[in-house]
């Protein structure tokens, strides 16, 4: 059986955390984009990873950041993984030495084997974040058309994008990524996360691994 990797993004409050880990989660975001109602600053980060415990990974999100402040965050913080959702290009996204992922904003017309073509092979990419185009970043709770993803793309795939507890098993049948994410789909409101609505995105994925593709 295929195991469907989990990230639950936009960690803000300890008992979030706690719950996501007890659920059985594989990694945890941590936005560190401003405008984002899920930022949290370096200082409370180091707050939250700290109660993190071995063998979770941590994921450090950022869009259009200056790479000095990416590089001043990383001095305070033991990130494990970068999460770029802007027009950062492959040198960029290298340059921190640190493993990193890229997303993808897609949209009827998007061209994700040329996309991923400019970040494959590039030292440390990790993966390719598929995520839903709207304005401004972030996939803003929509799903996007699962039948624009090839078959094959050169870089693991991240399916992220409107993802929630009623859907989730769906998505890993017919995609079959190597990892799912998500934020608002397990939340109460932004940036507060549902105890419940994890366990039962959690379950989801993990029946929908144990079960055929679609």
């Amino acid at each position: 059986m295929t195991r469907t990797r989990i990230k639950i993004c936009g960690i803000t409050r300890e008992q979030d955390l706690d719950a996501a880990v007890e659920a059985g989660v594989d990694a945890l975001g941590f936005v560190f984009y401003s405008p984002s109602p899920r930022y949290v600053s370096p200082r409370r980060a180091a707050e939250l990873l700290a109660r993190v415990p071995a063998f979770v990974k941590t994921v450090g999100l950022f869009v259009n950041e200056p790479a000095a402040d990416i590089s001043a965050v990383l001095e305070q913080l033991p990130l494990d993984l970068l999460q770029f959702h802007g027009d950062e290009n492959a040198a960029y996204c290298a340059a921190f030495r640190r493993p990193w992922i890229k997303a993808a904003r897609v949209k009827p017309g998007t061209d994700l084997l040329e996309y991923a073509g400019r970040f494959a092979g590039a030292t440390g990419v990790a993966g390719l974040l598929l995520d839903a185009h709207v304005e401004g970043y972030g996939g803003g709770g929509q799903t996007f058309d699962w039948s624009l993803i090839p078959s094959l793309l050169p870089l693991p795939i991240i399916l992220s994008g409107g993802l929630h507890p009623g859907n989730v098993a769906e998505a890993v049948r017919k995609v079959r990524p190597w990892a799912v994410d998500v934020s608002s789909g397990v939340e109460s409101t932004k940036g507060i996360k549902d105890v419940q609505k994890i366990s039962e995105f959690i379950a989801g994925v993990r029946d929908a691994d144990a079960g055929p593709a679609l």
